[in-house]
């Protein structure tokens, strides 16, 4: 008897469940306790091992689309069963609780009219553009590894497709022969837009695409009659240089890398033998450096008067295409700036103390500590004590954080990452440190996942390492306050009467006053300024 598997709450704060991969699709058998999909939620992405037994009759929602909590995520039964009146009574439960509703017969409708086009016979799939980051709408094609008529392997590198938060591989779920290519290089395509289709090399995947253009569109709009233009993408040529995706990665074996940085070689300069341009270890091995040239001249005294020469200058500039990551940057702290009301509280903290107390604890540290990671702990520590000032605003009501996870905001090539250091009270020093130089690479390299950067409760970001002495940051929603580290600044200091040397440290607190006011603001970096000017306090 069929059976509705429903989405599942895998996190406490999780609302819905976003399809990352099906590893099951209809007419596939599956049984009780075989892994079936892997689920994306607000906080990491899970494995969901089925409880039924069965044959998975129909799938709720395509790879890169969400499910609500309780929606229907499958329907498992017996294999040719019919499940349209259980699938009807769910979705008529959901929209009116229990009530008769014409909406499955308009779906059913839909159906019929999207079935107009016969695909059951033309071996080959569709790929759709997957929803890779919680924020992401679209991505970017920023190269293509494999071009129209060239054969693909499931698993096998297709392309790498530019995010809002990072670059990333695709791998084939498909294999057979690359029909069509969606878009070109630098070209966007929507999410749960045709990436590609994949099939045998004969196959019809013109009728195929027709038949997912009507369905996509309800069947209310007419396809063109004339077959889609095929995009052959084909790789860059490498010319003297190895060869690179848009946002200047260069392709190279991770032993490359590291022999490159080792021998202080600019790895983008060495040409790669390696497939698609690829810089291999033999390649920087054999890399020989340019000899810097360089040229002195002298002039010879003379009283004649100085004549100024003619400078003629040619006016000149590039356009650059903005990044995903710039994108959504732009997007979300316009939103915080111009709607969250901000303020500012700004505080000096006597660091002498916390200079004494980081190098005698890095005398016996497993791993070199910061005083941003001092930062990061006080911080944890005065949240705890003031919880307040750990609160999210989600616009018709407020969520009080009984969790600290504090996000660290990382400047990267094309913008700023904040990764998140989870439950930041609970660990000790040298557990932030690691955390916060793992995340840090990370997020240099681009391997952040949406479980690395999702779910901050507050946030520091600190510029004191570029000689900052203060600033103001804009808050990151949907946290109602950030933290503006600057830089420790040795300066006079007034001291039991007297005026001495000192080491001062400003921070300046910028907060939602929607969410928090002043006077909770102050008693936070009050307290925080005692357990940064006593730091023995934040290791009990």
């Amino acid at each position: 008897m069929a059976e509705i598997v429903r989405m599942p709450k895998m996190s406490d704060t999780m609302t819905e469940g976003v399809i990352a991969k099906w590893h099951k699709k209809v007419g596939d058998a599956v049984k009780s306790g075989e892994l079936m999909a892997e689920i994306e939620t607000d906080k990491a992405t899970m494995d969901y091992e089925s409880f039924n037994t069965g044959t998975v009759l129909y799938l709720g929602a395509k790879e890169g689309e969400p499910v609500q909590i309780n929606g229907v995520l499958a329907i498992v039964g017996n294999k040719g069963e019919d499940y349209s009146a259980l699938l009807g009574g769910a979705q008529s439960a959901a929209t009116t609780g229990g009530a008769k509703a014409e909406a499955p017969k308009q779906e059913a409708k839909i159906e019929v009219n999207a079935a107009a086009i016969d695909t059951s016979g033309i071996k080959a799939e569709i790929a759709l553009m997957p929803k890779m980051s919680d924020t992401m709408t679209e991505g970017v094609i920023a190269t293509w590894h494999k071009k129209v008529g060239d054969p693909v392997k499931s698993g096998e590198l297709l392309a790498e497709i530019e995010t809002d938060k990072a670059t990333m591989d695709y791998e084939s779920y498909n294999t057979g022969t690359l029909l069509y290519i969606g878009a070109n290089a630098k070209e966007a395509v929507k999410i749960n837009g045709v990436l590609a289709i994949i099939g045998e090399k004969n196959a019809d995947w013109q009728t195929l695409l027709k038949a997912h253009q009507q369905k996509s569109s309800g069947g209310a709009t007419t396809v063109a009659a004339s077959a889609p233009t095929v995009v052959a993408a084909t790789p860059a040529v490498s010319n003297g240089a190895s060869d690179a995706s848009s946002n200047g990665r260069t392709k190279a074996s991770p032993l490359a890398k590291k022999i490159a940085k080792d021998l202080g070689y600019d790895i983008s300069k060495i040409t790669g033998t390696g497939e698609h341009g690829r810089v291999t270890k033999h390649d920087v091995e054999s890399y020989k450096p340019a000899a810097v040239q360089s040229t002195t001249s002298t002039s010879a005294k003379s009283s004649a008067p100085v004549v100024l020469p003619q400078v003629v200058g040619k006016e000149s500039f590039e356009e650059i295409a903005v990044s995903q990551m710039r994108k959504t940057i732009a997007k979300r702290l316009a939103e915080s700036k111009f709607s969250a009301p901000h303020f500012y509280l700004t505080m000096e903290i006597n660091m002498d103390k916390a200079i004494e107390a980081r190098k005698s604890m890095n005398e016996i540290a497993p791993v070199k500590i910061s005083f941003n990671d001092m930062v990061i702990k006080a911080a944890a520590a005065a949240l705890r004590q003031n919880p307040d000032v750990n609160v999210s605003w989600l616009g018709d009501k407020m969520r009080k954080n009984h969790h600290i996870h504090i996000g660290v905001a990382v400047a990267v090539k094309d913008g700023l990452l904040v990764p998140v250091i989870r439950f930041a009270d609970n660990k000790s020093l040298s557990h932030i440190a690691l955390e916060v130089k793992d995340l840090a690479q990370k997020a240099h390299d681009k391997k952040l996942q949406p479980s690395d950067w999702e779910g901050s409760t507050f946030t520091i970001s600190n510029l004191g390492m570029f000689g900052i002495e203060d600033f103001t940051a804009i808050i990151n929603p949907p946290d109602a306050c950030i933290l503006a580290v600057g830089g420790i600044k040795e300066t006079a200091i007034v001291k039991n009467g007297q005026l001495v040397v000192g080491n001062v440290m400003k921070v300046t607190m910028s907060c939602d006053h929607r969410a928090v006011d002043g006077a909770v603001g102050a008693a936070f970096l009050k307290t925080l300024k005692g357990l940064l000017e006593d730091p023995v306090r934040i290791l009990i």
